[in-house]
Formats: C-alpha cells, sequence, structure tokens
C-alpha cells in the first residue's frame, strides 16, 4: 500500500497538471460513469493529501476521494495510449492524461465528508511539521498498543505503513513491540522528527530512502536499490547496518515487521 508520501507527491503532480484547468474525465471501466460526468469538462481547483487520502477539489463544488489501497494505481500514461476497460477513473487535458486502477475507494464527495475523514486521521507529518508532535505524544501516552501496531493506525498519525514504521524504530532504537504509555518524551520526539524528515525526504525523491550518509560505507553496491536504501524492512537475516547482530522478522498487528535485537532492545 502506498505510504504519505506516495499520495502527497501524487497530488501535488496532479495540481502541476489539472489545477486550473478544465478536465475531461471519463470512466472506461463504467463503474465510475456516472460521477466522471459530473467532472467532466469541469476545472479542477485544488488537489490536497491527508496521510493515505486523496482529495482532488473540483470548481462545481464535488471533490474526487481517492485511496488507493493495497492495489490501486494513479499513474500519469502516455495520452495516445487507448484505455483499457480496468480504469477506473481516465483524467485528461491537453498532453496530461492519469489513469486511476484498482482503488480501495474512489468517489465523489461533499465538504462535511471530506471533514469526516479529516476528523477520523491523526496529525499529517507532512502537513503539520512539527507542530504535530505535541498532539503526537499525548496519543501515544493514552495508549498500551505496542509502539509497532499503534504506528499502523492512521488515528495517531497519518500516513505510515509498514516500511515506514519498520525504519522509524530502528532510527530510535525502540523495540516494536515497547507499549506506548512506556516510550519516554525524548523518544517520542525523536520518533516524530524522524517521521516528519523521512516524509518529506521520501516525497522529494519518490522513494523511501531511510539510509544515513554515517551509515552509507556499510552498503554493498551488488544489493538491490531496495537494501541500498533501508536499514531493517525486508532483511530478515541480513547484518545490521550498525551492528554484528542480523535483522530479525516477527508478526505485529498481522503484519510483518523486520528490527534488530540489539539496536533496539526490549526495556
Amino acid at each position: 500500500m502506498p505510504e504519505g508520501h506516495t499520495i502527497h507527491r501524487l497530488a501535488a503532480d496532479l495540481r502541476k497538471d489539472f489545477v486550473s484547468k478544465r478536465v475531461e474525465a471519463t470512466s472506461p471501466q463504467g463503474r465510475f460513469a456516472e460521477s466522471a460526468a459530473l467532472l467532466n469538462g469541469i476545472q479542477m481547483i485544488k488537489s490536497e493529501a491527508w496521510g493515505k487520502h486523496l482529495f482532488c477539489h473540483w470548481e462545481n463544488g464535488n471533490i474526487l476521494h481517492v485511496h488507493l489501497g493495497l492495489i490501486g494505481k494513479f499513474r500519469k500514461v502516455d495520452r495516445d495510449d487507448p484505455p483499457r476497460d480496468t480504469i477506473r477513473l481516465r483524467l485528461v487535458h491537453e498532453s496530461s492524461a492519469w489513469h486511476l486502477t484498482g482503488p480501495q475507494t474512489c468517489a465523489l464527495i461533499t465538504e462535511d465528508d471530506l471533514q469526516d475523514v479529516i476528523n477520523k486521521l491523526g496529525p499529517d507529518p507532512l502537513r503539520v511539521g512539527l507542530r504535530g508532535m505535541n498532539k503526537f505524544k499525548k496519543r501515544l501516552g493514552e495508549s498500551k498498543k505496542p509502539i509497532g501496531a499503534a504506528l499502523l493506525d492512521q488515528n495517531l498519525l497519518a500516513g505510515i505503513g509498514n516500511v515506514y514504521r519498520a525504519e522509524l524504530l530502528f532510527l530510535c532504537g525502540i523495540h516494536p513491540e515497547t507499549p506506548c504509555n512506556k516510550i519516554h518524551d525524548y523518544q517520542a520526539e525523536e520518533l516524530w522528527k524522524w517521521t516528519v524528515d523521512l516524509l518529506r525526504r521520501g516525497k522529494k525523491l519518490n522513494r523511501i530512502v531511510t539510509i544515513q550518509d554515517e551509515d552509507k560505507g556499510t552498503i554493498k553496491a551488488k544489493n538491490k536499490k531496495r537494501n541500498n536504501s533501508l536499514y531493517a524492512y525486508k532483511r530478515a537475516g541480513l547484518d545490521c547496518r550498525r551492528c554484528p547482530d542480523e535483522i530479525v522478522i516477527s508478526k505485529l498487528a498481522g503484519r510483518s515487521i523486520w528490527h534488530c535485537p540489539n539496536c533496539q532492545k526490549r526495556t
């Protein structure tokens, strides 16, 4: 599932291609045809992201709400390529064309609906930056969940998925099973700062890169790009970047999670 930086980058790319322009909207698949007709020929006025949710605002008051889920894709394509019948929504303006396929959510909503979605989300690091720290710390202190499970809860903070949770906990030296209310204030502050920094980096690069300059010397050039970019995620059995131990894998909140038993000791 795409994480928050991907959706913010997507919102920025859609702004560049469509905002302040009249957009041709169709649904080759047919499942979104009636709603697409309400957008067709209408000017898009804003494109924004909240966590993993994308909202495109239109001049006639409609708001397109998209959540990609596990298999959804929203991609820029060659306008001259014939649209396949799997495309839920096709947006076109002059030379720019985008195709939405397989989304978990694709719906037209109102401002009230949008506010309901936002109210259920925790702070979005890419929207509030360091200003969201206190709200994040407060919610941590109120929860007894393991931090590795809580980081996937969009009510705690919006935009974090399985890759970032493993990498953030590694960088902060926190064991994934540590209860949220047992995390010290300085650790919570560090965790939020890393979250803001890594999501901003991911948005800029359009991919997740967590390796810091001081650790680049431990990386072998022959490794795959993912292994060149990350500390823990999907590195089970491989040497830790910072100690002689190996990364281990376990299950938490129904998802696999990776950590270093030495760098992330239980407390």
